[in-house]
């Protein structure tokens, strides 16, 4: 299928949309217990079970809309479908708390790995998007790793710790803002090191 370039607009809802969902939802629901073929199930499960269906309409739309799929889209799709039907075949909602510390270890752990051999994975999967200089993508990329390593870490001490409102909240908007205010600060670097950029 050919690339075609997608409205930023369109892509940000897409790819934000099935979590804005997923929290409305919850919000929601989140105090009643649903039975289901004689198995009582808590709003977060029932949340959990919409989000699923939600979330790779919104790849399949994106990926009709532009022609492909990221890589890291198509991991953390698979994740969802694995940990959201744990969550969901053994009624217990600590599978889809784990998601995003398994992601966020996973990437994390790739990035380290390829560092480690001398190479940026980053690269391969953003270079068409970010031109930088060879020197750039190390950096970034160690950046990147620690950064979801830290991610992972933090996704841990809260849902082990805290309510579930609370890890909700931090899933919708502290990841989501943690994710967007980290690559605005990477500014100074892609303006360094960009292939563009004039030295």
């Amino acid at each position: 299928m050919k690339k075609r370039d997608v409205n930023p607009v369109l892509k940000f809802l897409l790819e934000l949309g099935p979590l804005v969902i997923f929290f409305i939802i919850y919000g929601r629901i989140k105090d009643k217990v649903f039975s289901i073929f004689g198995v009582d199930y808590q709003g977060f499960i029932i949340a959990t079970g919409v989000f699923i269906p939600i979330l790779l309409l919104s790849i399949l739309v994106l990926w009709i809309l532009s022609g492909k799929i990221a890589k890291m889209q198509l991991i953390t799709a698979l994740l969802v479908v694995i940990f959201g039907g744990l969550t969901i075949w053994f009624n217990d909602d600590r599978f889809f708390k784990m998601k995003p510390t398994i992601i966020y270890l996973l990437f994390g752990g790739i990035l380290s790995f390829g560092l480690l051999r001398k190479k940026s994975y980053l690269e391969y999967v953003m270079e068409d998007m970010l031109p930088l200089e060879r020197i750039g993508w190390v950096i970034l990329t160690k950046r990147v790793a620690i950064f979801f390593l830290s991610l992972a870490l933090l996704n841990e001490l809260i849902w082990r710790n805290m309510s579930t409102d609370s890890w909700v909240n931090f899933k919708t908007f502290g990841l989501t803002g943690a994710v967007f205010i980290f690559f605005v600060a990477q500014n100074s670097l892609i303006q360094k090191y960009g292939k563009t950029s004039q030295k």
